[in-house]
């Protein structure tokens, strides 16, 4: 039986060929984009298919590198990398503190999320039809996980130099009014995360000690859901500052914590102004 040409999500008969001239890179291993576009869903709903072919292999189960989280792994390393190396030639004043708060943002699930978005990668998406029926086009999550993967496609399949241009362009570039603008605030708030704020709060204020509790996973294997509620532990017992829910335990307690900086007046009194006397 002759082998099929894999065809683009969106039934094109040429495979991801907008999405290649999107990113500036022709790929000389195609499957690698594939790979990179492929939700755990669909490889999970096509076990027993070989993804190269199409065609039904011995296969009876999926098994790690039939979807794209290997190579999100792989990628989250890659982008880290390359966002501190353009921050730190970019940004020669700032100090560790201020570069580490703008790579965060630069590698925020949000921000590969929005370049997700950008590079149109719903159109390209492989999902299972789980995915597709819940709405997994629309996902930031699953542009965010897509567009690591896609980074790290492009390094295996040409190296640093070619993931170096894109980071830089696609990235980088684009917040660069943004960074500098929080640079150049008093405080520098723009660029601390929720988590990082609340636990500056916390310790400003003596109310004790913060905390991240895992209170639930449900969902199937893959459209995980995290719940995760913030803590706060002192002398007088475990105060529940929020409770968010997300698809990673990271975005969970990011949510968490953005939900109890804007409970934090009605929930923890200010201390008493001869206490924060003692404490200063």
């Amino acid at each position: 039986m002759a082998s099929r040409k894999p065809r683009a999500a969106n039934g094109s008969g040429e495979p991801f060929v907008a999405l290649e001239t999107r990113l500036g890179y022709r790929f000389r291993n195609a499957h690698l984009l594939r790979l990179a576009l492929t939700h755990r869903s669909y490889s999970y709903e096509s076990r027993g298919i070989d993804p190269r072919t199409a065609e039904r292999s011995t296969k009876s189960l999926a098994l790690p590198g039939d979807d794209n989280e290997q190579l999100e792994f792989l990628g989250d390393a890659v982008l880290g990398l390359l966002v501190a190396e353009a921050i730190f030639k970019l940004f020669p004043q700032c100090g560790e503190g201020e570069l580490t708060r703008l790579r965060a943002a630069l590698v925020s699930r949000k921000r590969m999320a929005e370049v997700g978005f950008d590079w149109k990668l719903g159109e390209h998406l492989l999902l299972g039809a789980s995915a597709e029926q819940a709405g997994g086009r629309a996902k930031p999550a699953l542009h965010a996980n897509a567009a690591e993967a896609v980074i790290a496609a492009i390094y295996l399949d040409g190296g640093l130099d070619p993931v170096r241009t894109l980071v830089e362009t696609a990235v980088v570039a684009p917040e660069m009014a943004a960074m500098r603008a929080a640079l150049e605030g008093s405080t520098g708030g723009a660029l601390r995360d929720h988590k990082t704020l609340l636990q500056e709060r916390a310790q400003a204020t003596g109310a004790g000690r913060l905390r991240y509790i895992d209170v639930a996973e449900t969902g199937p294997a893959h459209q995980r859901r995290f719940t995760i509620e913030a803590q706060l532990e002192s002398s007088t017992g475990t105060l529940v500052l929020a409770q968010a829910e997300a698809t990673t335990k990271k975005e969970a307690q990011q949510l968490a914590a953005e939900m109890a900086l804007r409970r934090w007046p009605e929930l923890v009194p200010a201390p008493p102004a001869a206490a924060m006397e003692q404490t200063a």
